[in-house]
């Protein structure tokens, strides 16, 4: 037997196809940034985190995912030295830091840090392109 299914239910459903399809199309065209995403919030379930792509700002072809900045704030930081907080870090990437990812800035705070920067991170330096080693 086939189902007809109807104008209204394709109306209905429109806006959810929509929201996912896009979502799904965003992962699929940065896997990358994704799963940096995925493994920081598991990882340390932060009240703020923000994974930037800087790759733009550097010698790589369009598209690329080399180059990132990330921002974690999470309670899981407090007592935590800032290098201890950078390892656990790149601990939780690392598979990415072994597959692509040429660089990575990290800024890790606890709330309170966070609160008393002004929630506030400083620009990145521009590219030296290798000439200013």
């Amino acid at each position: 037997m086939q189902r007809v299914l109807s104008q209204a239910y394709f109306h209905s459903i429109g806006p959810f196809l929509a929201r996912n399809c896009r979502g799904m199309a965003s992962e699929l065209q940065k896997p990358v940034e994704t799963s940096i995403r995925s493994k920081l919030t598991e990882t340390f379930q932060p009240v703020v985190l923000e994974v930037l792509n800087e790759s733009h700002m550097h010698s790589v072809p369009k598209g690329s995912e080399t180059h990132f900045k990330v921002v974690v704030v999470s309670d899981k930081f407090e007592s935590i030295p800032l290098i201890k907080r950078h390892r656990l870090v790149n601990e939780s990437l690392q598979e990415e830091l072994n597959s692509g990812v040429h660089a990575l800035s990290i800024v890790a705070k606890t709330c309170k840090q966070w609160e008393d920067s002004g929630q506030k991170i400083g620009k990145s330096p521009p590219c030296m392109g290798g000439a200013g080693l």
